[in-house]
């Protein structure tokens, strides 16, 4: 199963468990504080029960359900669902006391973090993956092999918007083509983190361009159009490599391919970046989110791999453990 299927199953999951959940006037055994009523019962060394809710970034989604299809191997009756409304959609269901863990492709927000604050949400960060964030065209686009960081805020900026259509007022060596953009929508920690990095400013955006939060539609816009160009997270390039063209980026310093070792070693500036979870220090209480979170972190290089992510280097992984052993010692 393609990380790509395994999020569309964990949304179809998420979504049977809610309509369950409602037919049942809505009684959950899970609940954001205090033991799931279900795993509390279970003796000691039997397996546990009950539900894990994780929800946010559409990048760090196939991540999530890689872990949770592992975890199912040994846990069965836990049901860990992953939903995908952006980052900043997953951290208002998580500071809202929603889910257990938010999946998120920046870090939190000072905004955020005071919204998780006022509604009692201790949570720690924990990050889980490198992600090399892939700008993509047309397979049919034979000039655009790569871009600089400057051309690409031609395109992206806000003062582009009615303006910069074509291709060729990008780069008065490019074809007469109409340019076609497609990127995720503002909910996105990944709009985020690009919009900072070329425009300088989180969230500075030209808005003529065409938003999904679901990087299938960027990927069907790009392959659709001759003149397309999109951005998402590497793991959904390396899905649709036959399909689309992965632009090399030049910050300054020559042209770099995205790729593991470019994003581990630095040189694939700027759009290498680290990928999060947050866990809330109440969830972690319960025995079903704890043995899961457990999971993650001891099995973290092979989930990482098996999603198509750039694993840790040791002394990332050495931090991971640390930093779950602090969240531990808060619930």
């Amino acid at each position: 199963m393609t990380s790509g299927q395994r999020r569309l199953s964990a949304v179809a999951t998420a979504a049977v468990v809610v309509a369950l959940s409602a037919a049942c006037g809505g009684t959950n055994t899970s609940t954001q504080s205090g033991e799931s009523t279900t795993a509390a019962s279970q003796g000691a060394g039997a397996e546990l029960a009950g539900q894990v809710k994780a929800d946010g970034s559409s990048t760090v989604a196939p991540l999530t359900s890689a872990a949770a299809e592992f975890f199912s191997e040994e846990q069965p009756k836990i049901n860990v669902t992953v939903g995908t409304s952006g980052t900043g959609g997953g951290f208002e269901k998580f500071c809202n006391g929603e889910t257990d863990i938010a999946d998120a492709s920046r870090p939190i927000k000072d905004e955020e973090k005071a919204a998780c604050e006022a509604k009692g949400v201790k949570f720690t960060e924990l990050t889980v993956a490198t992600d090399a964030l892939t700008v993509v065209v047309n397979k049919e686009n034979t000039w655009a092999k790569c871009l600089t960081t400057d051309q690409l805020k031609k395109m992206w900026e806000p003062g582009a918007e009615g303006k910069v259509t074509s291709w060729k007022q990008v780069d008065a060596k490019f074809p007469d083509e109409p340019l076609k953009l497609f990127g995720p929508g503002t909910d996105s920690g990944t709009f985020d983190y690009f919009t900072d990095e070329i425009n300088g400013e989180e969230g500075a955006s030209r808005k003529d361009y065409s938003p999904s939060e679901d990087d299938n539609v960027i990927v069907q816009g790009v392959t659709g159009s001759k003149g397309g160009l999109g951005y998402f997270g590497f793991t959904y390039f390396e899905e649709n490599a036959d399909k689309l063209m992965a632009v090399e980026i030049d910050s300054g310093k020559g042209c770099v391919a995205p790729s593991a070792a470019t994003a581990q070693d630095g040189t694939y500036t700027p759009l290498a970046r680290p990928l999060f979870i947050y866990p809330s220090a109440a969830a972690a209480k319960r025995p079903e989110v704890a043995a899961f979170l457990d999971y993650f972190v001891t099995n973290n290089d092979k989930i990482a791999k098996d999603a198509k992510y750039i694993p840790l280097n040791s002394e990332q992984q050495a931090k991971l453990t640390t930093d779950l052993a602090t969240l531990k010692s808060q619930a």
